[in-house]
């Protein structure tokens, strides 16, 4: 009381309405109600603001991303190689290869996903990632001294 010249409240007070507080407000029970009521209003439209804009922060931030991406288009029998990664059983160490053995591109499904199909036809029951495999290009010499 000294510093301010009123009389120190705590905060859940003046949350929930005491007789001082209305008092000292000089409101109604139906102003205080009316106020309180237009406080959750504005709170309420605040939440659906931030929502809104985080939805678009998202969308830029996915539309930014997309415009360096460039799409990989594979065809039905295209030879591929097929990424070793370092959780599976085909990665031995340090000095194995990256990439395995050519394999066929036996089906091409939505967004990126790969069946496979290895040299002797026998087909992958699982899809694979299009980010997991590469073009494999062959190289044909008519001149086989040269090689």
């Amino acid at each position: 009381m000294l510093a301010y010249g009123t009389e120190v409240v705590i905060p859940a007070k003046v949350e929930i309405p005491s007789l001082r507080i209305i008092q000292e407000a000089e409101l109604d029970d139906t102003e205080w109600v009316k106020s309180s009521y237009a406080q959750l209003a504005l709170i309420d439209g605040k939440r659906m603001n931030v929502v809104c804009y985080g939805q678009l922060y998202q969308i830029r931030m996915s539309r930014d991303f997309n415009k360096r991406v460039m799409p990989r288009q594979f065809t039905l029998g295209q030879l591929v190689l097929k990424k070793n990664f370092p959780h599976q059983d085909e990665a031995k160490g340090k000095f194995s290869p990256n990439w395995k053995s050519p394999y066929m591109v036996h089906l091409v499904l939505k967004r990126g996903a790969l069946i496979l199909a290895e040299m002797d036809e026998e087909v992958w029951p699982k899809s694979i990632n299009s980010d997991a495999v590469k073009c494999y290009y062959v190289k044909f010499s008519c001149f086989p001294y040269l090689m």
